[in-house]
């Protein structure tokens, strides 16, 4: 059975400024990520702008992807689809284009219910033949797995993880009292990361590791090896940063950052704008007091390396 673990950045789509995507810079994001060490890649989540992107375009990514990874690490594709049709054909298309495992959102049209949600994971699982992780996001989408919907997906041997992202961190320990050890759980969510890791999480499907992919490996492995003076250190430098990757803005906002950190375009597709005034004026600030933070804590470390 497939099993993931480690630190799996949900990778921006790089736009020009007149809309379109921009192959090199996205491959050269995905080289950057892979080479700092992370375990995973995740192509078109929702902060790839997947609903904003034809079938066309995310062909597009999806092999620009698979040629940038080389075999490194494993490629995912989001997958979001309104119905079950719609999920299922574009389940096998990612299958043959090269994805080697789906992150499936729940149908971003229609609030299921258990009962329905039950049965488009399943129906999912049965079109094709990548191993699944499920997006839980009820926040966003309105549609909650709970542990007792898992319970009874535990039977379908494709669907193997669940990145949640339900906001409340006693889920973990629900998750884990409820299937066991039958799936591996990702923590969705930026500003929780550490908490996660002390409940069990296996990995992180992180946002901000676009822009600082080598600070967020390093957090994740300091809290994995139960270092946890260190990682509330570096945590606490990143957290400012993190909490941008909650907002309803985080497209903008975390393209932002990997654009002051490393030059990346900051483009976005319509309907979201570039930031502007007061508000762009504050994520800049947010994400420079981090870079400038982060540099201090790389040049002390620096300073106490044995010459």
């Amino acid at each position: 059975m497939t099993v993931w673990n480690g630190v799996f950045p949900a990778i921006t789509t790089k736009l020009r400024e007149d809309g379109g995507i921009d192959l090199d810079w996205t491959q050269r994001s995905i080289d950057r990520l892979i080479s700092a060490g992370v375990s995973g890649i995740i192509v078109l989540p929702m902060l790839g702008e997947n609903a904003s992107l034809a079938m066309s375009e995310r062909e597009t990514v999806i092999r620009a992807a698979k040629e940038a990874v080389s075999n490194r690490v494993p490629l995912l594709s989001g997958l979001a689809e309104v119905s079950t049709a719609a999920a299922a054909a574009s389940a096998r298309h990612y299958e043959k284009l090269g994805a080697e495992g789906l992150m499936a959102f729940p149908s971003i049209a229609y609030k299921s219910d258990p009962r329905e949600t039950v049965a488009w994971y399943r129906d999912l699982a049965a079109s094709c033949g990548l191993p699944i992780m499920i997006y839980n996001n009820p926040i966003a989408y309105g549609v909650d797995v709970t542990p007792p919907i898992l319970e009874q997906l535990a039977g379908t041997p494709s669907i193997v993880c669940i990145k949640e992202e339900c906001g409340d961190i006693r889920r973990v320990t629900d998750i884990y009292n409820a299937c066991g050890d039958r799936f591996s759980v990702f923590c969705g969510v930026d500003d929780l990361i550490l908490e996660s890791v002390a409940l069990g999480v296996t990995g992180w499907v992180s946002g901000m590791t676009n822009a600082w992919p080598a600070e967020c490996v390093t957090l994740f492995d300091l809290a994995r090896e139960g270092r946890y003076e260190e990682a509330r250190a570096l945590y606490r430098i990143m957290t400012p940063a993190f909490h941008l990757d909650t907002h309803v803005k985080l497209v903008q906002y975390i393209k932002m950052a990997e654009h002051l950190v490393y030059g990346a375009p900051e483009w976005v597709r319509q309907p979201r704008l570039p930031l502007e005034g007061a508000e762009r004026e504050n994520v800049v600030a947010v994400i420079r007091d981090t870079i400038a933070k982060l540099a201090a804590r790389e040049a002390s470390a620096s300073s106490r390396a044995p010459s």
